[in-house]
């Protein structure tokens, strides 16, 4: 696996003010850009690219909805370097509409852990009174904790420190941990 994915901790900048689409960078711990992103405007159905930098010529995931539109949607995680697939990541339907939680699954979509936004009050007050709250949101594989998602406040770049130190045992794929992290800009970054 690339070396890429051996950090601990990421930093990832998307700028809030971006037309036609959003653009994701992914950094590691000394500021150096690991991967890109660059989410397209319009799509029915959700597909988003990971590249290893901006020339966009080595593509490394791909995450993509298996339906259209969908509150409970699915996202395939597929490794393109050489097409398998990592994961999937599910988004629990209504329940995500008051606090979001989310599913994390193998290969074999069988359930192995969950992402949890930080609590219900602050989700009630992002989603009622204010989207100017930073979003925390916690991951799980077994009941272990695996990463932590921390949203930093900035009103026109979203910054998100992506820290994976809490998976001492490697239960979680980092491929499928910085896909689930895109995934959340991505999906969050719409609703505010």
């Amino acid at each position: 696996m690339d070396s890429k994915y051996g950090f601990q901790q990421y930093l990832i900048r998307r700028k809030v003010l971006t037309f036609l689409g959003a653009k994701f960078h992914i950094y590691g711990p000394d500021g150096s850009l690991v991967f890109f992103s660059k989410q397209k405007a319009f799509k029915i159905r959700e597909d988003i690219r990971v590249y290893t930098d901006e020339s966009m010529q080595t593509e490394a995931l791909s995450i993509k909805a298996r339906q259209i539109m969908d509150f409970s949607a699915a996202y395939d995680v597929i490794d393109t370097a050489d097409g398998t697939k990592v994961g999937a990541v599910k988004r629990k339907g209504f329940n995500a509409m008051i606090q979001d939680k989310w599913i994390i699954m193998d290969a074999d979509d069988n359930e192995i852990g969950s992402v949890n936004e930080d609590n219900l009050t602050m989700a009630l007050l992002r989603r009622f009174a204010t989207n100017l709250i930073p979003q925390n949101f916690t991951g799980e594989v077994g009941g272990a904790p695996v990463f932590t998602f921390k949203q930093m406040f900035n009103p026109f770049i979203q910054k998100i420190g992506l820290d994976f130190s809490p998976d001492q045992r490697g239960l979680l794929d980092r491929r499928l941990g910085i896909a689930i992290a895109i995934l959340l800009c991505a999906v969050e970054g719409r609703q505010s």
